[in-house]
């Protein structure tokens, strides 16, 4: 219980001077964790990349360069979102309409210790989400006839990990590590689905409960609209705690090469939990609010195997490889809403989903101009874990190709300022399928990443 009550502590310390969403990269990871790695490509798993290594190899807390060290530093995403009905013509940015929307920045803070040959880490870093605001006057917003409903189309999910990290220096060759971490997840969503859609659920079975009847008895049905939305700098429509953890090695091939490798366990999170509208939309009566309590039930960050390689050339020059496997297909099946109205009554909805599990290759360099400076860049590819009959307006999470670069500055011998630039090439993805979509929809997506840390040993 104490030890829940720290985790909660730190989370709202953290979230409390930042807006609590960033849009992931790799689904809804993101590409890497504290501007070292991820102005290299992301690569973590076989040099040091400072505290951001607690959540990609902990094994690597063991070449820190300092004894102690603080961290803290925040992401800043910009998105360039645009979804196209195909049939016409017509499209929507996702843009900021809502206090708790774009830019999205998120939190880092961290704190390393080495005591001979144990080091361990604590910290605080957002893993990843994703965040859409489409509004309400799109075609987004039109029930099956083109009825404008005046109601919201966006999304906004933050995943908070909170990694206690150690790592053992074996041997010269051989270091080990790895994390247990408190986990934390939160959503917002507004979703309108069409009366097409509706029926497509009901009739391939994905949609039950005693409410099923009654929304195929209201007369002139032309929709149904989700909303577990709260509009407020700190909140999420639904939220739970959790757990995960990882396992981690570093294996020194020679004075110039190192291997590593690291497993990221599926986290243990338990359902979503919360309040939310259910609104009919009746071409005859009108729109039909419901009150109610809502679940997103087993809703899981996937399990991730690295294995990875870095070589120095030179004293002066690093250069960085690594290779994951993301095992999105386990976790990613299904979107699972269940639905208990207030004044009785429920609905259980499968959306579909069915991702792909990914492969992801990083690449990076690093190169010290001087003492004070380093330079760094890097690339990530990534084979698409999304199909494009199950894609959602409200969640696009289908960038693959991602450049980057930054650089250290070393302000003092104990302080140092790193920074990382990463831009997420376009991505282009159709869907005409029911029932995840009503109109046929193109979404174009991009977007830019910058991250700041300043770090101070003592």
């Amino acid at each position: 219980m104490m030890q829940k009550k720290m985790a909660a502590a730190l989370a709202g310390s953290v979230l409390a001077v930042s807006s609590p969403v960033v849009l992931a990269t790799d689904v809804f990871q993101l590409e890497g964790i504290g501007a070292v790695s991820r102005a290299m490509g992301g690569t973590a798993v076989a040099h040091d990349v400072g505290a951001g290594g607690m959540l990609s190899n902990p094994a690597n807390l063991s070449f820190a360069p300092n004894e102690r060290e603080a961290m803290i530093g925040f992401d800043l995403v910009t998105t360039d979102i645009t979804v196209k009905n195909r049939a016409t013509g017509e499209t929507v940015d996702s843009d900021t309409h809502k206090k708790n929307r774009g830019p999205y920045y998120a939190p880092e803070i961290a704190y390393t210790q080495r005591l001979g040959a144990l080091s361990f880490g604590i910290g605080a870093f957002a893993l990843g989400g994703l965040g859409t605001e489409y509004g309400r006057s799109s075609f987004l917003s039109q029930a099956t006839g083109g009825a404008a409903t005046g109601l919201e189309n966006s999304s906004r999910l933050l995943v908070l990990d909170i990694p206690l990290a150690a790592s053992y220096k074996v041997n010269e060759a051989l270091t080990i590590g790895g994390s247990i971490d408190a986990m934390w997840q939160g959503l917002n969503l507004d979703l309108l689905l069409g009366a097409d859609q509706v029926g497509s659920l009901i009739g391939a079975g994905r949609a039950t409960g005693s409410l099923v009847p009654v929304l195929g008895g209201i007369p002139g049905l032309q929709g149904a609209h989700f909303s577990l939305t709260k509009s407020k700098m700190l909140g999420s429509g639904v939220d739970a705690w959790g757990y995960a953890g990882r396992l981690g090695l570093a294996y020194q091939l020679s004075s110039a090469t190192r291997f590593g490798a690291a497993y990221n366990f599926r986290s243990r999170i338990s359902d979503m939990e919360g309040d939310a509208t259910l609104t009919a939309i009746s071409g005859v009566i009108g729109q039909i609010p419901l009150e109610g309590k809502i679940k997103i039930r087993d809703f899981q960050m996937p399990a991730k195997l690295v294995v990875g390689a870095s070589h120095r050339v030179t004293p002066q020059w690093m250069v960085t490889a690594d290779v994951s496997r993301v095992f999105w297909k386990e976790v990613m099946k299904d979107i699972k809403v269940a639905f208990e109205a207030n004044a009785g009554g429920n609905l259980n909805i499968l959306l579909p989903q069915d991702y792909r599990d990914q492969t992801i290759l990083a690449l990076g360099t690093a190169y010290a101009l001087s003492p004070e400076w380093t330079l760094r860049a890097g690339a990530r590819f990534a084979s698409q874990a999304l199909r494009k009959e199950t894609l959602f307006a409200v969640i696009p999470a289908t960038p693959t190709r991602h450049l980057s670069f930054g650089f250290s500055y070393a302000v003092s011998p104990a302080s140092r300022i790193d920074f990382a630039f990463s831009h997420a090439l376009r991505e282009k993805m159709s869907n005409n399928s029911l029932p995840n979509t009503s109109a046929p929809i193109e979404v174009k997506h991009a977007q830019n990443n910058a991250t700041l840390n300043y770090s101070l040993a003592f």
